[in-house]
């Protein structure tokens, strides 16, 4: 069964800088497009930030290129989400999500994941102005 434990999500400040991780088992990690997705009251979910296959290539909102990064350790099976400069439009439920199709990657920014087969059970963040 393909598992995803997700956390680092909390509370800071505006400025403040967080790490997500999301750890998978049961699952050829190697073989999936990954993805964070997040999504706050009221508001539909929407993708922030993707990574392919290959490895060799990641896609960001425009909302947060520029302070949030996706990286991965093969070996740890997980993929990481660097946010910096946090603020307060930030605040979301955030998720992990992967998928096995060769240009899932392409549909983050702007989807909102429901093409996903494999998800993170989620971690708040909450940015104070």
């Amino acid at each position: 069964q393909v598992q995803a434990v997700t956390s680092g999500g909390g509370s800071v400040q505006t400025g403040g800088s967080l790490r997500l991780s999301c750890t998978a088992s049961g699952v050829p990690f190697d073989a999936y497009a990954l993805a964070w997705f997040r999504q706050a009251p009221g508001k539909e979910r929407e993708g922030v930030a993707s990574m392919n296959i290959d490895r060799d290539y990641t896609d960001y909102a425009d909302s947060v290129k520029g302070r949030f990064t996706i990286s991965q350790d093969s070996a740890k099976k997980t993929v990481y989400l660097e946010m910096n400069g946090l603020k307060p439009e930030d605040t979301a439920m955030y998720y992990c999500a992967a998928d096995r199709a060769r240009y899932r990657c392409l549909t983050v920014v702007g989807g909102n994941g429901n093409n996903f087969d494999y998800w993170g059970q989620g971690t708040q963040v909450t940015v104070a102005s």
